[in-house]
């Protein structure tokens, strides 16, 4: 309600300015897309939702969201998923499969992208096999399972990216299993700080678990890096060939680190990873999206271009 209120305003203010405009394109269904129904029925306009990940994984198990969740579906022009999975978990919740439309992210290959691996990790200081991890200090990560696996790879070092409620008990975790000294905790990074830490590393770890379409995957693969994620809907819709990256069934410290040892073992090709990624491109996507709206547009009567 504090969220459909305070855009309220802020809407009327912007047609006051610049006119009106056509629908409303919402990303994350709670609250944000429940929020956006609401004022699609306030301005009469269409409303298409995207589901991401955690919205529906997790958001549904509380009985108030799940039930908004619902009905948001329910009264929206247009429904979008970032993965088959999550497609299916709006179908779990009486959403007749028809009215999804599956529409994965994808990354800007031009910024993400193979670099010298050799400058990147004098550039950080590096030496020696270096692991990495990306992603919010949040329980569901699973950051943990990727210190715990450290005691598996004596040889390996850890960059963990990201930041969180979760870090000091990351970092106690760390100093019990007395490998805080192989242990590098950046912090929060820029969009565009990015690509030299992925082509700095030797693998990524994702021990998430659960996820939607997590850009870090992509992001890492078109740098050319290999990926050892959780075996979990929507990464295993992302992680298909052995040649750049593997998916743990075991999702201990130990399957994390045996599968770690199998992809090194096999001497990933930066190259071969990258033609992979390519695949992955905005291009698909965003033509999907300007169909979809397109078509809402004119079952509700407007002209479109």
């Amino acid at each position: 309600m504090l969220m459909y209120y305070g855009v309220r305003g802020a809407i009327h203010r912007l047609i006051a300015c610049s006119g009106e405009f056509d629908l409303i394109d919402a990303h994350y269904f709670y609250p944000d897309g429940v929020a956006a129904v609401m004022l699609g029925r306030h301005f009469r306009k269409p409303v298409i939702i995207t589901a991401r990940g955690s919205d529906l994984n997790v958001m549904t198990q509380y009985p108030l969201p799940r039930r908004m969740i619902r009905w948001a579906a329910q009264q929206a022009a247009g429904l979008v998923t970032v993965s088959a999975a999550l497609a299916e978990g709006l179908v779990q919740l009486g959403v007749a499969r028809e009215r999804v439309s599956v529409l994965r992210n994808g990354v800007d290959l031009t910024l993400f992208r193979p670099r010298d691996r050799a400058v990147c990790r004098a550039d950080l200081g590096l030496e020696g096999l270096v692991l990495l991890s990306v992603g919010n200090l949040v329980p569901i990560k699973g950051h943990e399972l990727t210190i715990e696996a450290l005691t598996y790879l004596p040889e390996y070092r850890l960059l963990i990216v990201g930041e969180g409620p979760e870090r000091d008990s990351l970092q106690k975790l760390a100093k019990s299993l007395s490998v805080a000294d192989r242990i590098s905790f950046l912090g929060s990074m820029p969009q565009n700080a990015l690509p030299s830490i992925y082509a700095a590393a030797d693998v990524l770890i994702l021990a998430s678990r659960h996820e939607g379409w997590p850009n870090v995957l992509l992001e890492a693969m078109a740098c050319g890096t290999p990926v050892v994620v959780s075996d979990i809907p929507g990464m295993s819709e992302i992680v298909k060939s052995p040649a750049v990256g593997r998916l743990v069934a075991e999702r201990t410290p130990r399957g994390f680190a045996h599968s770690v040892r199998q992809i090194m073992n096999d001497e990933p090709s930066p190259f071969t990873i990258r033609r992979y990624a390519e695949d992955f491109g905005w291009a698909e996507t965003t033509k999907g999206q300007l169909t979809l709206f397109r078509s809402i547009l004119q079952r509700n009567g407007f002209e479109t271009g």
